[in-house]
């Protein structure tokens, strides 16, 4: 992490640069597996030629992330490259454009959004290095890797498998016990997995390991908190993706799933805020419809049938493709007085869950949990009603 460079005609403005480069280097090094030089090494850097190869060799890195950024007035721009160290080659590019009137905030998200980026970028390009000797740590970046892939039920047995050979490998990693653990309650809660009681309870003895040897591990978190809201233990489950939080600022998924299980706990409102930060934090995530269907229930639950559909519409074109997504837009046109273009979505949601539980409300209301008593209520009053109107039967 070279310092980044100040092009502001303000040569004050290096306090800037600065602060931005530190806390970039402190939100790198809490990514899972990832190594990164001191704050103090890199700047020994700063304001000499840089020759990537030589840097690489000198440090024994594998990459290098150099930026600059120009401020004039309130108006910023943050521009940032990840270069390949063996081969100089440019990886990845990206500029953030933004108000620094509160600087603190602007700073703070400028790093947040560059780590999560370089997260999903450097797993994929290590897991597509060519390997002669495969071990653990190469088949826990390549099942990372296919998770940046829309889920369908063959990517989620080739992430089983991927991580599976991770822990025959090193059945102590405790990355492999929780990317397995991840893994299993994911697909268990996608509904993309006809063992879905086994891998919940194999999914529980994984996490259970990894939080005993790390338990400030925030991927072993992560784990526990997937196994938890499989498990429909929701109070428990937020302390989880809480703590995750605490430890790793820039996970996404922690606070989309974190506004999930307060949702199911009562708190409707809590659930928009939450997606709407993971949007910020990884507006180009793999899973973003997940993000945007979460917001479009929370305004169908509150009777908003057109903010809703403003959302699941943003769902509906963004990966992955999920059932509860357009069962959810069928119920929003059916509020709407549309029934014949619910009626087309209630039917590609059948089509894309793969069993019978949109057959009746009664198969669907027992297919699934519908958090607590107030939730359950708000459940029957939008979502079951709308459906009812698209023309799915009571029993």
């Amino acid at each position: 992490m070279l310092p980044f460079v100040n092009f502001s005609n303000d040569p004050e403005q290096q306090y800037f640069a600065d602060a931005v480069t530190a806390d970039l280097t402190t939100d790198l090094s809490r990514i899972p597996d990832m190594l990164v030089i001191s704050r103090n090494t890199a700047f020994t850097y700063r304001n000499k030629p840089v020759d990537t190869k030589q840097i690489g060799h000198e440090l024994g890195v594998r990459y290098v992330l150099e930026g600059e950024i120009q401020r004039s007035g309130n108006c910023v721009r943050v521009a940032a490259q990840l270069i390949d160290a063996e081969t100089d080659a440019h990886l990845w590019a990206e500029r953030f454009d933004g108000d620094a009137g509160d600087l603190f905030a602007f700073q703070a998200e400028i790093t947040n959004r560059i780590a999560v980026a370089l997260d999903l970028e450097l797993v994929d390009a290590a897991a597509a290095r060519p390997i002669e000797h495969p071990d653990a740590l190469d088949y826990i970046l390549r099942g990372r890797a296919a998770r940046l892939k829309p889920p369908s039920r063959d990517n989620r047995a080739e992430q089983v498998l991927l991580f599976e050979r991770a822990l025959a490998l090193d059945p102590a990693s405790v990355a492999a016990q929780s990317w397995l653990a991840i893994e299993l309650a994911a697909r268990a809660l996608d509904f993309m997995t006809d063992t879905a009681a086994a891998d919940i309870t194999r999914a529980q003895g994984l996490a259970d390991q990894a939080l005993a040897t790390a338990p400030r591990s925030s991927v072993a978190r992560f784990a526990q908190g997937q196994v938890l809201r499989a498990q429909h233990r929701y109070e428990e489950a937020i302390l989880e993706y809480e703590t995750v939080i605490a430890l790793n600022r820039n996970w996404a998924h922690a606070y989309s799933h974190l506004g999930w299980c307060k949702f199911m706990t009562e708190s409707v409102k809590a659930l928009m805020p939450a997606q709407e930060q993971a949007i910020r934090l990884s507006l180009r995530d793999p899973q973003i419809g997940l993000f945007y269907s979460r917001i479009g229930r929370a305004h169908l639950l509150l009777s908003r049938p057109d903010e809703a559909i403003v959302w699941l519409e943003r769902a509906r074109n963004a990966p992955p493709a999920a059932s509860i997504f357009r069962s959810f837009f069928a119920a929003g046109y059916a509020l709407k007085g549309d029934p014949a273009r619910a009626a087309v979505e209630l039917a590609e949601a059948r089509r894309l869950v793969g069993d019978d539980r949109y057959s009746s409300i009664a198969r669907l209301r027992a297919a699934d949990s519908w958090g607590v008593p107030k939730i359950q209520a708000l459940i029957e009053t939008t979502y079951f009603a709308g459906l009812r109107k698209a023309g799915l039967p009571e029993e």
